[in-house]
């Protein structure tokens, strides 16, 4: 090809182009990147994507929402809160996030009782709720609770040595009422000899543990709040019903004698015999996803057979190991098949029914006029919950489970914990020392015969 004057400067006009449309592609190509993007969560757990609970909540909310972060001006603590929201804002984007450094607004932080650096204050329709835990569990909790419609009630029952969920003692529930509050739940107690009814608006009756029986009157008080589709937990202990037993012959549960006995503990370091554990549940909503150990002192058996249109389905229970004992829990103790109970046994037994299909159940019934189903759980065992025994394994997650299947808030139930499952690497014996004698040997010989070929190539020129 001969080279003039004009093809050298069509060459160059030609390089000119080409830089200036690259540049002008890249600055286009920057652009669309602010207007429009493509994420993917290639993790192994998913741990950036919101679980299936909270996307489904997020499609009930309608409205703005509007989040106020009070943290001071450090990145990291920023970031981490900026990115928390954005997983939701995704799916949601009239969520909108506010930043407020709280050491400006003394008198405003005061007044909404901030206490943490990095504290969130959710707005949705008027209400409000805070949150102090950066995860997925905790905002999808608190914006479950700024979307309620109404109070839910907790009626504790008092006035029979009842477990008490203001007390302090080890056999008490404050602990776990605090959890529940903080959860949204308002707190109640109630006795019958002062009232003489059931207040229409309690969710969930529950009575826990009474140590003295219940007046004839106070039964059939009860008996008329389950006919009329209220809501129960009952926490029974081994022993005798306390003048519950119409309770439990109307719903079909029959207690077995004895305390249960689960020799499996003692892998655990628990000397006790007479605690169960629970490690394995079945596919029911109260233990959907739920993986912990559960840990249940002095636990009596239970046996359900429900009239229609009563259904039930037992969600806790012990392993094949364990058996009802029914003599005394002292000296050298072991099964006795003439008079004990082998295991597996269940510990806790779920009822519902459906209250369109009862005809002598409204359709305004207590809780919740919209409810569509009458909740029990009936468990053989208080001490789980109770102050002594609460911070055991998984007892305080099973019990907030429990209550929010029967408020009827399944969708809190389980939002797993998105766990990455690369942050470790466990390697064995044969893997360091290969890995050893690979980076002190085999590395400087490599490097070496390399340096060596070279050399003898270039003396062969």
């Amino acid at each position: 090809m001969r080279v003039t004057r004009k093809s050298r400067l069509r060459l160059r006009l030609e390089n000119i182009s080409f830089v200036l449309l690259f540049v002008l592609a890249a600055g286009l190509v920057a652009w669309l990147s602010t207007r429009y993007y493509l994420r993917a969560d290639w993790t192994a757990g998913g741990r950036n994507t919101l679980s299936p609970a909270s996307q489904e909540l997020l499609k009930r909310l309608e409205g703005p929402i509007e989040i106020t972060a009070y943290a001071r001006e450090q990145a990291v603590l920023r970031t981490g809160i900026q990115d928390l929201v954005d997983r939701y804002r995704r799916l949601k984007p009239d969520l909108q996030l506010r930043f407020v450094n709280p050491d400006t607004v003394p008198d405003q932080v005061r007044e909404l009782g901030i206490t943490i650096n990095g504290e969130l204050v959710i707005e949705y329709r008027g209400r409000s709720e805070r949150l102090q835990t950066l995860t997925e569990q905790a905002m999808t909790n608190a914006l479950q609770r700024a979307a309620r419609t109404g109070e839910r009630q907790l009626v504790f029952l008092t006035g029979h040595g009842e477990r008490s969920p203001l007390g302090q003692a080890n056999h008490d529930l404050s602990s776990w009422a605090k959890h529940l509050e903080s959860r949204g739940f308002v707190i109640r107690s109630l006795n019958l000899a002062e009232q003489g009814s059931i207040p229409e608006q309690t969710t969930v009756l529950i009575i826990g543990g009474p140590r003295v029986s219940l007046l004839p009157g106070e039964v059939a008080i009860v008996q008329r709040h389950l006919k009329q589709g209220g809501n129960l937990l009952w926490l029974a202990d081994p022993g005798p019903l306390r003048g519950m037993a119409p309770v439990a012959e109307a719903l079909g549960i029959e207690f077995q004698p004895g305390v249960i006995v689960d020799p499996t503990t003692q892998l655990f370091g628990i000397e006790s015999p007479d605690v169960a554990l629970v490690t394995g549940y079945p596919p029911r909503t109260i233990t959907r996803d739920f993986e912990l150990v559960t840990l249940f002192p002095q636990a009596a058996g239970l046996q359900a057979d429900p009239p229609e249109p009563w259904q039930s389905q037992p969600f806790l229970t012990t392993s094949g190991h364990a058996w009802s004992e029914t003599g005394e829990l002292a000296g050298e103790i072991g099964f006795d098949e003439q008079t004990d109970i082998q295991g597996p046994l269940d510990i806790g037994i779920a009822l519902s029914r459906d209250l369109d299909e009862d005809k002598g159940a409204p359709s305004d019934v207590v809780g919740s006029p919209a409810k569509a189903s009458q909740r029990v759980v009936v468990i053989g065992n208080g001490d789980f919950l109770s102050n002594a025994f609460l911070g055991n394994a998984g007892n305080l997650e099973l019990g907030i489970n429990i209550v929010n299947w029967l408020a009827s808030d399944d969708a809190l139930i389980a939002i797993p914990v998105h766990v990455a499952q690369d942050l470790s690497l466990t390697l064995s014996q044969v893997h360091m020392a290969s890995m050893g004698l690979g980076f002190l040997v085999g590395l400087p010989l490599l490097l070496l015969g390399i340096g060596v070929f070279v050399w003898l190539q270039r003396r062969r020129r």
